[in-house]
């Protein structure tokens, strides 16, 4: 699921950089020398209608954009440090119990073997 988001966050963002761009401002400077050529192509009628519909589309893609950024952020794992600091310290005790019966079993067992005279 992360990973299907942040193909379209790739997607969106990159959507959104060429529609800006592509959208002519207006002081007509890069941006209107890059979407210049859609006035001579289209006529100036069919430009205008052009960029009000891009400027639409561009708005839409934002939200989506914002929308998509809000749920990667709440789905995130978060680390809550008080949590690793209890969670950790029974794993500690227990690690250290589990040493100790390793201990005592082994010796045990050489109480044990002493107690035969060592022959088996």
């Amino acid at each position: 699921m992360e990973i299907a988001i942040g193909i379209l966050l790739i997607l969106a963002a990159i959507f959104l950089v060429v529609a800006v761009l592509m959208q002519s401002g207006k002081s007509h400077n890069l941006s209107g020398t890059i979407a210049g050529g859609a006035e001579t192509f289209f006529g100036k009628s069919k430009a205008t209608t052009m960029d009000k519909k891009l400027s639409k589309l561009t708005t839409i893609v934002a939200i989506v954009f914002v929308l998509l950024v809000l749920v990667s952020y709440f789905m995130q794992d978060t680390v809550d440090i008080r949590n690793i600091a209890v969670n950790t310290a029974p794993a500690a005790e227990t690690a250290d119990d589990a040493a100790d019966a390793v201990v005592e079993e082994a010796a045990d067992a050489v109480a044990e073997n002493t107690e035969d005279g060592g022959n088996d």
